[in-house]
């Protein structure tokens, strides 16, 4: 059970209606949840109270894509995880979500990827900054191979993003052992089934 106050509120995005009622179904009993079926109506859902958006990428209409931009640009102070059946290839890398999540999703990774987001807030700006470039380098890693990665430019500004942030927050991440734990615990499958390789906060 969520250890967050119930008023936490996550928004959910997905055009199809059957999978975004299920999110809603898992999710209920520990949050208030909204649910838009398409980008123009999530952007009439979100507001202050809003705390997470789970956010699908295709969409009709208005694109997952947009709306992650249009929702960062209203600067809304609010965790987005992208919960999607688009492969993620190093495009994300300057895409400012905090969390990708490859669908199908089951209960469990879609709960622990929400309190995740939650227990991230508690912390500066630089360490949230250094879990999502983390949380993207982990989701790179377990699609594509680390040879084909280390050549694109993309992957090698990621990589010098993470140490840029690992050397301003030295003294902080060695109390936050817990913390690397739990992003390791959710962090996803490779796609050939086997074990997923830990990523070091």
């Amino acid at each position: 059970m969520s250890g967050h106050p119930e008023e936490t509120t996550v928004l959910v995005v997905d055009d199809e209606p059957d999978v975004a009622d299920l999110y809603a179904y898992r999710l209920g009993d520990s949050y208030d949840v909204r649910v838009a079926n398409d980008g123009e109506t999530a952007l009439d859902e979100l507001d202050e109270s809003v705390d997470v958006v789970l956010l699908d990428r295709r969409m009709p209409g208005l694109s997952g894509d947009e709306v992650l931009t249009t929702l960062r640009e209203a600067n809304y102070d609010c965790r987005v995880i992208m919960v999607t059946a688009v492969d993620p290839d190093v495009d994300i890398v300057d895409m400012a979500f905090d969390d990708y999540v490859c669908k199908p999703v089951g209960q469990e990774e879609l709960l622990a990827a929400v309190e995740q987001q939650l227990t991230a807030k508690r912390y500066s700006d630089s360490v949230q900054a250094l879990f999502r470039a983390t949380s993207k380098m982990g989701v790179l890693r377990a699609e594509r191979s680390l040879d084909d990665l280390e050549n694109t430019e993309e992957y090698q500004r990621l990589e010098a993003r993470i140490e840029e942030l690992r050397a301003k927050n030295t003294e902080l991440l060695d109390e936050l052992d817990d913390f690397e734990a739990a992003f390791n615990a959710i962090d996803p499958t490779p796609p050939d089934g086997g074990q997923p390789e830990e990523v070091h906060l």
